[in-house]
Formats: C-alpha cells, sequence, structure tokens
C-alpha cells in the first residue's frame, strides 16, 4: 500500500464519519423535537390530530437507533485518525531511512 492512498483513506474516513454523525444528528433531532403540523391541528380536530401523529411517528427515525449510529461515526472516525497516525508514522520512517 503506497502511503498516500492510506492517507486518503483515512481521509476518506473522516468524511465518512462526518457524513454519518451530521446524519444520525439530524435523526436525532427528527426524533426528540414535536412536529409544528401537530399542533396546529390539535386546535382544530383530535381525531385527525392522533391520525396525523401516528403517521409521523412511522415516518420519524428511532432514537435509539440514531444514537448508535452517532456512536458508530465517532468510532470511525477514530479509526480514520490512526490509518492517518499509521501512515505518518510510515512516512516519517522512511524519510529516517533515506536521509
Amino acid at each position: 500500500m503506497e502511503i498516500q492512498s492510506a492517507f486518503n483513506a483515512g481521509v476518506q474516513g473522516f468524511q465518512r464519519a462526518t457524513e454519518d454523525a451530521n446524519q444520525a444528528a439530524a435523526d436525532i433531532v427528527a426524533s426528540t423535537s414535536e412536529p409544528i403540523e401537530a399542533t396546529s391541528l390539535e386546535s382544530q380536530n383530535s381525531q385527525s390530530t392522533q391520525n396525523t401523529q401516528v403517521t409521523q411517528r412511522e415516518e420519524i427515525p428511532d432514537l435509539n437507533q440514531s444514537l448508535v449510529d452517532l456512536k458508530v461515526a465517532e468510532h470511525q472516525a477514530k479509526a480514520a485518525a490512526q490509518v492517518i497516525q499509521s501512515a505518518d508514522d510510515s512516512l516519517g520512517t522512511l524519510i529516517d531511512v533515506t536521509a
């Protein structure tokens, strides 16, 4: 494996971890915030509001899964940091050997 590709793999790992963490954070916000539509419908008709809330709960991501995804993204970032550190150490060793 080339040093450059190891650095690239580490950077791509960080990018993927960032995307996953952002998605998990958005899912957490979606599952913990009260929908605006549900509060406005409550004043109009409680029966239709209950139907709307049931439909919206089915569409909202599971909070537990979102928290697990956030923790997985954290471990992805740590692994990417270790890949970059290893590539840096290897590059430093090669430079020391050739100097």
